[in-house]
């Protein structure tokens, strides 16, 4: 009965003032709303629950969407980097920062689903999201592609020791053998801001608000993950294409 209450004060307040009732002013139908509401204080609680309620179905109505409407570009969008299993029967997508302190405790759980399970397929969106350091840092190994060496230069990164900025990038870049002046000039190529600008607009339509984030199969998961998680999961999305 509380529900129905609830409803009916929300609707009652949505409605035109001048459809409510008859010989009814503005000011009298107000006073009417918050008498209710003096009377049923908790019919204001219940209609928040319910806005919340419409507003979370709604969210995940519009994410499916996304992973079926945008699968491919999600998985096979060949502007993103792919480690582990190039025709691996599950793919696993993260969106990640190079100085998100998760993203790098995450990688040994990345790492070892990937030793693992060696049917897997890691794909990555470069999501910069933690200042000038982590978008120089995502463009150079981006770039680093061009000199095929993306692989070792993104583990360096995520391995480092304190932010990636211009110099401790461009530091590592070098110690892992890239040819640095090549590395810079590849970094404005348009393909480097165009897979950023992708991953922005994923994650956002994802409803994703951190890193690092996963994509597997028709799971969403945000935030650090442990490998046996990760295990499950993939475990779940095979047996759903088998």
């Amino acid at each position: 009965m509380r529900l129905t209450n609830g409803i009916f004060a929300m609707a009652f307040l949505a409605l035109p003032f001048g459809a409510l009732a008859d010989g009814l002013d503005e000011d009298r139908i107000k006073d009417l709303v918050l008498e209710t509401i003096r009377e049923n204080p908790g019919i204001v609680m219940e209609a928040v629950a319910i806005l919340e309620q419409q507003q979370a179905a709604a969210e995940n109505i519009a994410r499916t969407n996304v992973l079926t409407n945008q699968r491919n570009l999600l998985e096979q969008d060949p502007n993103a980097p792919v480690l582990g299993h190039l025709e691996g029967d599950v793919t696993v997508v993260e969106f990640f920062d190079y100085n998100c302190s998760f993203c790098r405790r995450a990688m040994a759980e990345v790492q070892g689903l990937l030793e693992d399970d060696k049917n897997v397929r890691l794909v990555y969106r470069e999501w910069p999201i933690l200042g000038e350091g982590s978008v120089f840092a995502a463009k150079a190994a981006l770039a680093a592609r061009k000199q095929g060496k993306y692989e070792e230069f993104h583990w360096a990164l995520m391995g480092m020791s304190g932010r990636a900025e211009e110099a401790s990038v461009i530091r590592i870049a070098g110690e892992v053998g890239l040819d640095v002046a090549q590395l810079r000039k590849d970094m404005e190529a348009p393909d480097v801001e165009e897979h950023i600008e992708t991953s922005m607009g994923l994650a956002q339509s994802l409803g994703f608000n951190g890193t690092p984030s996963f994509v597997i199969g028709e799971e969403l998961v945000p935030g650090f993950v442990k490998k046996s998680q990760l295990v499950e999961i993939v475990d779940t999305a095979r047996k759903a294409t088998e």
